[in-house]
């Protein structure tokens, strides 16, 4: 059976609400523009909740924007940076799925389009409004005739294109959630990477946190192999707000707590501690999910480092107070679980691989004893897997193998290389 995939556009391909930004482009030379910005904000936000009809707030919102072409031109260029961060690692989905995604949204095409086609996505599957314009280009109205204009719009639209197979619908706001509850479509979920709404998210089939996550649970191929949103970062001690921001626009579920408690550890893959916050080797030992550790201070000594070595667990520190260390840390860490890079660790061999495209990155770390690099290419070989990069470092300790792979290949080969003597621990990465 054909599977349909209907994506809203505000808050859900991009991080913001459209309107509401061009409201702020078309209206930052009037003096009373907080005010008019806020009743912008207020309407869109009592439709999305569904305490506002669609219709009376879409009408009352263009009417306090007083906007042009111009304007729209300069909210497009803005928009392209706004592309919410997991559709805008996943713009392989859109091209293999061309045919299949739909975006329905009660925005604009003239702001729509050029931001989504970008992606893949077809102009005949971009379902939305327009405007109108008077002679000299300014915003007088839109077509009102138009289905998505209207309360229950996306209803009224679904019914009238009668997809043939299962429609799985991604939003944010309850105009979205109308399409799950006309029964239409097969599951709604609500999307809450930039905003969770939580009377929308309360109604919905699944969560989900990213685009991700989406295509994890539905088992497509993605750009990462597991969703951040199901990574567990505990943090213990002093950290920096700023350390702590950068990994929640990574995604990561942060978990913060007085003491380092093993229950907690066991869940994690990644610790963020300071130096009167550290976990002792016995607690690494039984880390069986962590992967790194961002200490905001010195590692207080070396068992600590050695063992989190010997358990895969690669670290990064950096002197107490040293200002750089709110944005050293987490970009060390975020470069280690998104690129397998371990420059300035204190306790793994260094190797900075550069980034290759279409193909899958698997990561494997195992006790310091030869033939080990032998092996992993012997379960590549039997396969017929073609390597297109491969990186080994060692220390005393460990080797560090990062292998680049083209896609498409028998996920039998994943449990081989787990399989080996003496791995420590292996990653699909992307």
């Amino acid at each position: 059976m054909s599977q349909y995939y209907i994506i809203d556009f505000d808050s859900t391909f991009t991080q913001v609400e459209a309107l509401d930004e061009l409201a702020r482009i078309s209206l930052k030379d009037r003096l009373d523009k907080e005010k008019i910005f806020k009743q912008i904000e207020n309407l869109t936000n009592a439709a999305m909740e569904g305490r506002l009809s669609f219709s009376e707030s879409l009408e009352a919102r263009v009417r306090l924007l007083q906007a042009d072409q111009i304007h729209l031109k300069q909210l497009v260029k803005h928009l392209k940076k706004k592309v919410s961060a997991s559709f805008s690692r996943n713009k392989d989905f859109f091209r293999e799925n061309a045919d299949k995604v739909l975006i329905v949204s009660g925005g604009f095409k003239e702001f729509i389009t050029p931001v989504v086609t970008e992606y893949h996505i077809k102009k005949e599957n971009i379902y939305a409004n327009t405007f109108e314009f008077d002679e000299e280009g300014n915003i007088i109205g839109y077509d009102t005739e138009n289905p998505l204009s209207q309360e229950g719009g996306k209803v009224a639209l679904l019914r009238q294109l009668n997809l043939p197979g299962e429609i799985f619908g991604i939003g944010d706001g309850h105009s979205d959630f109308q399409l799950k509850e006309s029964g239409m479509i097969k599951k709604f979920f609500a999307f809450t990477e930039n905003i969770e709404r939580k009377a929308v998210a309360e109604k919905a089939d699944h969560i989900t946190p990213s685009f991700d996550e989406f295509l994890y649970i539905n088992k497509m191929p993605r750009a990462i192999s597991y969703p951040k949103n199901r990574i567990k970062c505990l943090v213990v001690g002093n950290i920096d707000e700023e350390a702590l921001a950068m990994m929640r626009k990574e995604g990561y579920n942060i978990r913060q707590r007085e003491s380092i408690e093993e229950k907690y550890l066991e869940e994690a893959g990644v610790l963020f501690c300071d130096e009167a916050h550290q976990p002792t080797p016995m607690q690494l030992e039984q880390a069986g999910r962590l992967k790194v550790i961002g200490c905001f201070g010195k590692i207080s000594n070396r068992k600590i480092a050695d063992t989190a070595g010997e358990n895969g667990i690669i670290i990064f520190d950096d002197p107490k107070h040293n200002p750089r260390n709110a944005e050293f840390i987490p970009k060390r860490v975020i470069d280690f679980m998104n690129e397998g890079k371990t420059h300035m660790s204190c306790n793994f061999p260094e190797l900075q691989p550069p980034r290759v495209n279409n193909a899958h990155r698997l990561i494997h770390i195992h006790k310091n004893v030869p033939g080990i690099l032998a092996q992993i290419n012997e379960v590549f070989a039997k396969h017929n897997i073609n390597i297109v990069g491969e990186f080994l470092v060692t220390n005393a300790q460990i080797g560090y193998v990062i292998t680049d792979v083209n896609k498409g290949y028998d996920q039998q080969i994943l449990t081989e290389l787990k399989k080996i003597e003496h791995t420590i621990k292996f990653r699909l990465l992307y």
